[in-house]
């Protein structure tokens, strides 16, 4: 039968203390909303609305997808009254199914049992066993097992607060009867609010059994209300990433301080030392070794590649044997063929390095393409910008770059070609033989630090130092 899914993201979260409405908060990396959907669409639902309210216009910017169906709840009365501002765009003979902007760890399979479960007419929520169950709706049954009410916290007795049976809202109807429940909600409570709970007792009351289905770990009906809820899911995430990786056979030094933030597939006997980060899409090639405190997102990496400790590896490809770091930094479009090395204080953007190349040492390589078994020596760097546009620079195969070079693009160093260290390259560079720029160095025997003398002696000292025929400076 046809489904809808409404997905409830209007609350403020006051208790997060933030300016960011609540479903946007960050849970490794994405908004919390993001994995509710995550969850949504592997349903194939013929909608998806979102009710949403607080910090509206940043909720819908963050989420522009055409498949979205939105209803505004301009003031918040009540889990009851916020279903109902999506309801009028739902056909009769749809299943709802209600799911919460703030609960992001809820799986597919748990909602496909639920989905289930009622069939066209009956109801079914999702409910969970817990040691404490302060803060939650609790589910009550009678002495037959029977479910014929939820209680909130604030309304429950002392006896049902001791009812270790809670309700998590995850519920799904038929949307003809939902939509007459919910048009009969009073809001006689201790909040004033209308509670969609209360259609329990609604659908009890209609002759319709109610039943119930246990979720089968308490992380995935864990809610965000505040920094230490969402800190508590943010480890839940880690262990999970942390458990899957070793699963595919990844060595972890400490499974504990590993941060995963998106999709990672990797190959055979790949180890990560502690406190490595991995972010958005990233595959690992076998017997990849990643050192302490990489940072790597939206990267390749080939076989047999070593990145070193603290590097961070941004939006780059690396092919196999490489070595990178420590202390490297490869932003986008950078390539390493294979065999290159990029080692400490280097850092590449929109750059390809040979097969076999290296820039081991204190090295900035923007907009520059270089041949294969090119030596880039200590402290050079591509001048690519003169502060309007960036300008690419050209090493062919074989050349060497003496340290502390300085190569002002456009140019282009020709194959085999050395060029001297110390110099400031600003034309095209001939194939082999050696090229060097440096100016005259000179010496001034009586020129005495400004700290040692008076304002007076100074000046006698640089008048001096001055050579035949040169004229003071302005100053």
């Amino acid at each position: 039968m046809p489904l809808s899914l409404i997905i409830l993201a209007a609350g403020q979260g006051q208790r997060m203390h933030s300016d960011l409405p609540k479903v946007l908060q960050p849970l490794a990396g994405r908004p919390l909303l993001a994995y509710v959907l995550d969850a949504a669409r592997a349903l194939a639902p013929d909608a998806i609305h979102i009710v949403y309210g607080h910090g509206g216009d940043q909720v819908r910017a963050a989420f522009p997808q055409p498949d979205l169906i939105w209803a505004l709840q301009a003031q918040q009365n009540g889990t009851g009254h916020a279903v109902a501002q999506a309801m009028p765009r739902i056909p009769d003979d749809h299943q709802v199914l209600i799911l919460y902007g703030d609960v992001p760890l809820i799986e597919p399979a748990t909602l496909r049992n639920l989905v289930a479960l009622p069939g066209e007419e009956g109801l079914a929520l999702l409910s969970v066993l817990l040691d404490d169950a302060t803060g939650y709706g609790r589910v009550l049954r009678d002495n037959a097992g029977n479910i014929y009410r939820i209680v909130e916290e604030k309304d429950a007795n002392r006896k049902e607060k001791s009812v270790k049976e809670a309700n998590t809202g995850v519920l799904v109807a038929n949307a003809g009867r939902l939509r007459q429940w919910l048009a009969d909600l009073k809001n006689d409570n201790a909040q004033g609010e209308y509670y969609l709970t209360d259609v329990i007792t609604m659908a009890v009351r209609a002759g319709i059994k109610v039943q119930a289905v246990p979720a089968a770990a308490v992380a995935q009906v864990l809610g965000v209300n505040d920094r230490i809820q969402l800190a508590e899911l943010e480890t839940e995430l880690r262990r999970r990433a942390a458990h899957d990786l070793l699963r595919a056979g990844v060595t972890l030094a400490d499974p504990t301080r590993l941060d995963v933030r998106g999709t990672v597939t990797v190959g055979r006997d790949v180890r990560l030392d502690v406190n490595v980060v991995l972010e958005g899409t990233v595959h690992l090639g076998d017997r990849v070794v990643v050192g302490p405190g990489a940072v790597i997102r939206d990267a390749v990496i080939g076989a047999d590649t070593v990145v070193q400790a603290y590097s961070v590896i941004d939006g780059a490809r690396i092919d196999a044997h490489c070595i990178v770091g420590p202390y490297a930094r490869l932003r986008p479009g950078s390539h390493l063929a294979e065999g290159a090395h990029v080692g400490n204080f280097v850092e590449l953007k929109n750059t390809a390095l040979g097969r076999g190349s290296k820039a081991n040492h204190l090295t900035y390589l923007g907009d520059a393409q270089i041949g294969e078994r090119v030596n880039v020596g200590a402290g050079t760097v591509t001048c690519n910008y003169d502060g309007q546009n960036k300008w690419p620079t050209a090493i062919e195969d074989g050349a060497f770059i003496g340290s502390g070079s300085m190569l002002v693009a456009p140019v282009t160093i020709g194959a085999n070609a050395t060029i001297g260290a110390g110099s400031t390259i600003t034309k095209p560079v001939p194939r082999g033989g050696l090229t060097l720029e440096r100016g005259r160095q000179q010496s001034y025997p009586a020129w005495t630090p400004a700290n040692r003398v008076n304002a007076e002696e100074r000046a006698a000292t640089i008048a001096q130092s001055r050579l035949p025929g040169e004229t003071p400076a302005a100053e």
